[in-house]
């Protein structure tokens, strides 16, 4: 093949960003079809994106022959049933963050890719993101010696879909944005997770408490992985002052800093010293290249038959790290990661 030809499942916003992409920014891909479960959505994308064969059920376009691999931008809870229907009619799977909401879900859709001898990646862009690419060669390469800390922020603007606010069907705010976290701290860490301890509460969205008491929306969590390197992970969600992701990585011969929550290099100072400078409103606009590079690396590992660079195992890990968060959550103690 020299295009890969896809379907968008989920055109929600987030979906939208792989479908612009893929169907604008990127030569060798193609948008063929789109699902989505609201059958005006479908329609509406389907005209911005210039595509006319939509679905309302997976297993529909399952039956066509219009494309050879899915983008998956669906609710958590659903990933592992759609995963494993695309693996077996031999799909090649990009599936968005979080990859499940439990370890065995996880692993199935592990197992139904190599079964099925297709490609899976998980959605974690901020492998992808210059800066963090930076900051992980900077590591490698030893300059500044060995990590010791890594200080990981989250924040999103504002809540996510109501279906998050069941922590039990969800995980929450560790699966449905920290989740990021957990990831890009491993690849930094260069190791596994070994235990975990978190502690939430919920401060901004009262209103929810009454109905789902186990949400919360500001949590933070102490890590350690398997070489001794120490974390924390924070995360409140909704901020409303805009996005926020930024990593600290302290070394034994100096300091990493990724990210800022400046939006702009631009600030205007008034006659009174009242300095004032826009923040990122969007992670859309924040990882705007870590979105586009890692749909092409997804699109080079089909195309070229090479592993891909965010694997099923590394999206399971990030599942096994929440678990075991949202497991201290309730026990008030460390919890110990169960591979």
């Amino acid at each position: 093949m020299e295009k890969l030809r896809f379907c968008l499942i989920g055109a929600g916003r987030a979906g939208m960003v792989h479908a612009r992409n893929i169907a604008f920014n990127i030569k060798n891909a193609e948008l063929a079809a789109i699902v989505d479960s609201d059958k005006s959505v479908a329609a509406e994308r389907g005209d911005e994106l210039g595509v006319k064969d939509l679905f309302i059920e997976v297993d529909r376009a399952l039956d066509s022959d219009l494309f050879d691999a899915v983008v998956i931008v669906t609710p958590t809870f659903t990933h592992r049933e759609i995963v494993v229907s695309c693996a077996r009619a031999g799909k090649h799977v990009f599936c968005e963050k979080p990859m499940a909401v439990r370890p065995d879900e996880a692993r199935d859709m592990i197992d139904a890719a190599e079964k099925n001898g297709v490609k899976l990646q998980i959605g974690f862009m901020r492998r992808f993101d210059p800066p963090f690419l930076r900051a992980r060669r900077i590591i490698e390469s030893g300059e500044l010696g060995e990590v010791m800390i890594i200080k990981s922020v989250g924040r999103g603007p504002g809540l996510p879909p109501p279906w998050t606010y069941d922590v039990s069907r969800s995980n929450g705010l560790l699966g449905e944005v920290n989740s990021h976290d957990f990831d890009s701290t491993r690849w930094l860490a260069g190791s596994e997770y070994r235990r975990v301890y978190a502690e939430a509460v919920n401060r901004k969205v009262e209103k929810l408490k009454k109905e789902h008491p186990d949400f919360y929306d500001n949590v933070v969590c102490t890590v350690r992985f398997q070489n001794d390197v120490l974390g924390t992970i924070d995360g409140t969600c909704p901020v409303d002052y805009g996005y926020d992701a930024r990593t600290e990585i302290v070394l034994t011969g100096g300091l990493v800093s990724v990210g800022e929550l400046r939006g702009d290099a631009f600030f205007t100072c008034d006659v009174k010293g009242v300095i004032r400078e826009q923040a990122w409103k969007s992670w859309r606009n924040r990882f705007k290249d870590g979105y586009l590079d890692e749909m092409r690396s997804f699109i080079t590992s089909v195309l070229e038959d090479k592993p891909t660079e965010v694997t099923g195992r590394d999206g399971l890990a990030a599942v096994e790290a929440v678990v075991a968060a949202n497991r201290s959550l309730k026990s008030g103690k460390p919890e110990e990661v169960r591979p």
